[in-house]
């Protein structure tokens, strides 16, 4: 298949180049397929364990603190120690609750992110028990949808499981996973769309094939942006867990699970980090190919054989690392930014730049013009359009209206003025001050002195005793 718009920013490949075909299957037995298949499910339920105590132990060395220390070597113990608990722990199931609904949603979380991995490239082609196969479970030319696919079919068992317990906590949980799914899955799918034109193909064995000379990430460096931030809003992590909300949701759509239900839905999250780290690996860093330099030693010795899965593997704990790193650091949005930054900043970006892309990739499509020439171009237009936005006079603001005079008896009772506004004037204040302009706070004290407030004889519309309510007041 042509790809006319791969090349590399050092120098651009021909104008056409033949990617190899998607990763050959045709000598896979069933047995072979089975042997991935537990492998791949054996893996995400290690690295769970390994991602548990790494976040833990990252996060403490932040704090200045030792983290899990206790079990094990180096705490290593500690992740086993709790998944014990939580099988060990009493189930307790909520009578308001929808009882099979209330069952089967974490199920259907675990079962959705064991989904991903399935499509994704670990490595080239070895030899696995005599057999040569790629360390790959399946491909084809839609792999990256079935992605989307089964990422966004997740969030049911997120949006089932707050409604069916029953609750209020879980069920806001539930509305808001629903409204962040929707926000960040369409920013994160736009920002794959360049990857697509790039590539020219949606299969991941492909995509990766075509960062042979040049990772992505380089190239789409704004679509990898918007795609890290979307990746970490659909998985729930800080700072976008708003559907598990300790501070204001208790702990949002999972407060009424406990034991294995509630581990599945610990477990579905932490593979769901890995699942998005696998792909932004896969698309963006070049997959299981060595990084820029090591690729080239011993005539590529470095990308074959089992070599690569190291390699992937680097890149995606990486990724786990930066996880931890942001929710050390950054503090829970509110949701109205959230949403904001999801429709107003992310999706209007990411379809900024497929337009970008689509607009290079045309030019040069249909003209012989050089990669680096037509980027060189489109630099000094964009430096000289921020510059020139420095030249344009900045507009002053327009000064602000005078608050309006504020009637604390306009609804016909005593109302505290706001922020901002000012009571109007005292009428009684007024008749005293002119009455002393006039000297008669002498009289009014005497008058005070002979016939105090309450006493026969006391006149209640004298200044006397408007001053003396003054003075209480």
């Amino acid at each position: 298949m042509a790809v006319p718009g791969l090349a590399t920013l050092g120098g651009p490949l021909a104008a056409a180049v033949e990617l190899p075909p998607s990763a050959d299957f045709s000598n896979d037995t069933w047995w072979i397929v089975a042997i991935k298949a537990v492998g791949i499910v054996v893996f995400l339920l290690t690295s769970v364990l390994i991602a548990i105590w790494f976040e833990r132990k990252v996060v403490a060395r932040m704090q200045i603190r030792p983290g899990p220390n206790v079990h094990g070597p180096f705490g290593l113990l500690q992740s086993l120690a709790d998944a014990m608990k939580l099988l060990l722990k009493e189930d307790i199931n909520v009578k308001a609750a929808d009882k099979v609904v209330y069952i089967v949603a974490p199920m259907i979380s675990v079962f959705c992110a064991l989904l991903t991995f399935a499509v994704i490239p670990l490595g080239p082609v070895v030899s696995m028990f005599g057999v040569e196969t790629p360390v790959q479970l399946t491909d084809f030319p839609v792999a990256v949808l079935y992605i989307l696919a089964a990422t966004s079919v997740g969030v049911y068992g997120i949006v089932l499981g707050g409604w069916a317990s029953g609750s209020t906590y879980p069920l806001l949980g539930a509305v808001r996973s629903t409204a962040q799914v929707i926000s960040y899955e369409l920013a994160m799918g736009l920002s794959l769309v360049s990857v697509f034109v790039m590539a020219g193909s949606m299969s991941t064995s492909q995509i990766v094939e075509s960062q042979d000379s040049v990772w992505w990430v380089f190239p789409l460096l704004p679509a990898f942006v918007i795609y890290f931030i979307s990746m970490v809003g659909e998985v729930n992590r800080l700072p976008f867990d708003l559907p598990e909300a300790e501070g204001e949701l208790v702990s949002g759509f999972m407060t009424e699970y406990s034991s294995m239900k509630f581990a599945w839905f610990f477990l579905a999250e932490y593979i769901n980090m890995l699942n998005v780290s696998a792909v932004a690996t896969t698309l963006f860093f070049g997959g299981w190919k060595a990084p820029f330099g090591l690729g080239l030693i011993n005539d590529g010795m470095l990308n074959q054989g089992w070599w690569p899965v190291l390699w992937f593997l680097a890149k995606l704990w990486f990724f786990m690392f930066l996880f931890v790193w942001i929710r050390g650091t950054l503090l829970r949005f509110r949701y109205d930014q959230f949403m904001k930054f999801g429709w107003k900043v992310l999706i209007p970006a990411a379809l900024v730049w497929i337009v970008c892309v689509a607009v290079v990739q045309g030019v040069r499509q249909f003209t012989d013009v050089d990669l680096r020439t037509l980027l060189i171009v489109l630099g000094v237009i964009a430096v000289v359009g921020i510059g020139l936005s420095f030249l344009v006079p900045e507009k002053k603001p327009e000064p602000e209206p005078e608050p309006e005079a504020f009637d604390a008896f306009a609804g016909g009772y005593p109302v505290p003025p706001l922020p901002g506004q000012t009571l109007p004037p005292s009428p009684r204040r007024a008749r005293l001050e002119a009455q002393r302009a006039q000297g008669g706070t002498g009289t009014a004290t005497a008058t005070i002195t002979q016939a105090p407030s309450g006493a026969p004889g006391a006149d209640a519309d004298t200044p006397a005793d408007g001053e003396q309510e003054e003075t209480r007041g």
